[in-house]
C-alpha cells in the first residue's frame, strides 16, 4: 500500500461523528421511524392493496410481527458487537461479504429514501382532513390538487433535511418532544375507538351523509390473501433498524443500541395492535374496504364521523405529527448508510465528509434528501403510494434476511468480532433464532414477490420487483467501479473488511 493510500485510511485524518445520542434519542429514532403512515394509513388502505383481507387485518398484523421480532433480535446481536454508523452495511460486509453488505444496504437506502418521499406525500391528506374538519372547503380542495400537494411535501422534507444537518442535539430536541406528543394524541384515537362502536358510526353516517351502513358482514378466510396482507403490514415494523444506523453516534453503544431496539419494537408493536383494533371497533371493515377503493383513508378521518370537530382536528394533527416524526429519523438512517459506504471506500469519498461545526455527514444527508424527493414525485406520478411501500418491503425483507445470515456466518468469517456479541451470547441460541428468522423471512419475501407479480398494473414499472432489481443492478455497477478504483490505488481491500470501521 502506498503512502497516500495509508494516509487516506488513517482515522486521525478524519473528522469523525461524535457520540452524543442517548438511549431516549435512540429509542425515539426507532419509534418515530416505525410509527406514522404505517399506523394511520396502511391498516385501512390495505383493503385496497390486498382486496379480500376484510376483517382479518389485526390477525395479519400479529402474524407480521413474527419476522419483525426475529429480525430485531438479529440486529440487536450484531449491534452489540459492531456499534458503528451504517449498521446493516457494516454487519453484512464484516460477516458475509462486502458486496452483499453494499447491495443489501443500497437496497435499504433506496427503499427507505423512497419511503421518506412516500411519507412526505401522504402527509398532505392529513392536512386536508384538518381543513375539512374546520369547514375550510376551499383549502381542503386546494390540498388535493397535484401541484400544491407535491410542493408542500417537498417543503416538509427539506425542513427536516435542515434539522438533520444541524447536528444530533437539535435532532434529539426536535424528535423526542414530538414523539411524546404523538403518543398523547394517538391515545385519544385509541380511547375514542373503544368508547364508540359500529352502531354509533352507522348513526353518524346516516345523519351526516344520509348513508345507511349495515353491520360488518363476515368474510371467508383466504390464507394466500392473509399472507399477502401480512407481507405488506410487515412494513409497519420497519424502522428499528434506524437505531443501528446511528451506531456511530450512540453513547455506550454496546448496551444502548440493543436496549433501544427492544424498547422500540415492544412499544410500537403494542401501540399498533391497540390503535388498529380501536378503529376497526368503531368503523365497519366493509365501509373501509369500499371507501379505500375510492380515496385515501386515514384513521382520524374515519373517526371524524363520531367526534366533534374540535377533537377531530386534534387527532388529525396527532396523525400529522406521527408522519412528521418519520422524516428526521429515517433521514438519519439513510444518510449514515451512505456515510459508511464512503468511509470504507466503496462509494465516492466525498460522501463521507463530516461538517466541522455540526459533526454531521452533510453531503450524505443532502443526497438522501434528493432521493426522497424522487420518492415524492414517483408517488404522485404512480397515483398510488403503495408502489413505494412495496419497494420498501422488498428491500427490507432482503436486508433482514441477510442480517439473520450474518449472525450465522460471523463466527466463521470474523471470530474476533463474533466474540463481542452480548445479546443471546450462547451460540446455540444465536443459531436457532437466526435460522428460524431466515426461514420465516424467506417465506415472507416469496409471498411478497408473488403478490407483486400477480397484481394487475398498467405498466411493468409499476411492479416493485423489477424496479428493485434495476436498483440492485445499479448498486452492483457502483460497487465494481469503486472496488476497481481502490485496487488501482493499491488499497488492501481485504484488510478494510477484516476489521470494524474507525470510531
Amino acid at each position: 500500500m502506498n503512502q497516500r493510500t495509508t494516509n487516506e485510511l488513517t482515522p486521525a485524518n478524519r473528522t469523525g461523528l461524535t457520540r452524543e445520542m442517548g438511549l431516549l434519542g435512540l429509542a425515539a429514532t426507532g419509534i418515530c421511524s416505525m410509527l406514522g403512515a404505517a399506523i394511520n394509513v396502511i391498516p385501512f388502505m390495505i383493503q385496497r392493496s390486498v382486496p379480500g383481507i376484510g376483517p382479518y387485518v389485526l390477525p395479519a398484523y400479529v402474524f407480521a410481527s413474527v419476522p419483525a421480532i426475529l429480525a430485531a433480535l438479529a440486529y440487536a446481536m450484531l449491534a452489540s458487537a459492531m456499534p458503528r454508523a451504517g449498521g446493516s452495511y457494516v454487519y453484512a460486509s464484516r460477516a458475509l461479504h462486502p458486496y452483499l453488505g453494499f447491495v443489501a444496504s443500497f437496497s435499504q437506502w433506496f427503499g427507505l429514501s423512497i419511503a421518506i418521499g412516500v411519507v412526505s406525500y401522504v402527509l398532505i391528506p392529513f392536512l386536508r382532513d384538518i381543513a375539512t374538519a374546520l369547514d375550510w372547503s376551499a383549502i381542503a380542495t386546494a390540498l388535493d390538487s397535484g401541484g400544491i400537494r407535491v410542493g408542500l411535501a417537498l417543503a416538509f422534507l427539506w425542513t427536516f433535511v435542515a434539522v438533520n444537518l444541524r447536528g444530533v442535539r437539535l435532532y434529539e430536541r426536535t424528535l423526542v418532544p414530538l414523539m411524546f406528543l404523538m403518543f398523547a394524541l394517538g391515545a385519544v384515537v385509541i380511547v375514542t375507538g373503544f368508547i364508540f362502536d359500529q352502531h354509533d358510526f352507522a348513526a353518524a353516517a346516516l345523519e351526516q351523509e344520509g348513508r345507511r351502513i349495515t353491520d360488518s358482514s363476515s368474510a371467508s378466510f383466504d390464507f394466500g390473501i392473509f399472507l399477502a396482507a401480512s407481507a405488506v403490514l410487515f412494513s409497519s415494523f420497519i424502522g428499528f433498524d434506524s437505531i443501528a444506523q446511528a451506531g456511530g453516534e450512540a453513547r455506550n453503544p454496546g448496551r444502548s443500541l440493543p436496549l433501544a431496539i427492544a424498547i422500540a419494537v415492544i412499544t410500537v408493536g403494542s401501540f399498533y395492535m391497540l390503535f388498529t383494533a380501536a378503529v376497526y371497533h368503531t368503523v365497519p371493515w366493509t365501509y373501509i374496504a369500499e371507501e379505500a377503493m375510492k380515496r385515501d383513508l386515514t384513521a382520524p378521518g374515519l373517526l371524524g364521523y363520531v367526534l366533534p370537530s374540535g377533537w377531530t382536528v386534534a387527532i388529525v394533527a396527532g396523525a400529522a405529527v406521527a408522519l412528521i416524526n418519520d422524516l428526521p429519523a429515517m433521514l438519519l438512517a439513510v444518510s449514515r448508510l451512505m456515510f459508511a459506504w464512503a468511509e470504507d471506500g466503496i462509494f465516492p469519498r466525498g460522501v463521507a465528509k463530516v461538517h466541522r461545526q455540526w459533526h454531521t455527514p452533510h453531503v450524505a444527508i443532502v443526497l438522501s434528501g434528493g432521493m426522497a424527493s424522487v420518492g415524492i414525485l414517483g408517488s404522485h406520478l404512480a397515483g398510488d403510494f403503495f408502489l413505494g411501500v412495496d419497494i420498501l418491503v422488498t428491500s427490507m425483507l432482503v436486508n433482514f434476511l441477510l442480517m439473520c445470515l450474518s449472525v450465522l456466518a460471523l463466527p466463521r468469517r470474523n471470530p474476533e468480532i463474533a466474540r463481542e456479541v452480548r445479546v443471546a451470547s450462547a451460540r446455540n441460541v444465536q443459531v436457532m433464532l437466526a435460522t428460524f428468522g431466515a426461514i420465516v423471512l424467506s417465506g415472507f419475501l416469496a409471498v411478497h414477490i408473488w403478490k407483486d407479480f400477480s397484481a394487475s398494473v398498467s405498466a411493468w414499472y409499476f411492479h416493485s420487483t423489477p424496479v428493485w432489481l434495476f436498483v440492485m443492478a445499479v448498486a452492483t455497477l457502483i460497487y465494481l467501479r469503486e472496488l476497481r478504483n481502490l485496487r488501482r490505488r493499491g488499497v488492501d481491500v481485504d484488510a478494510i473488511f477484516a476489521k470494524l470501521p474507525p470510531e
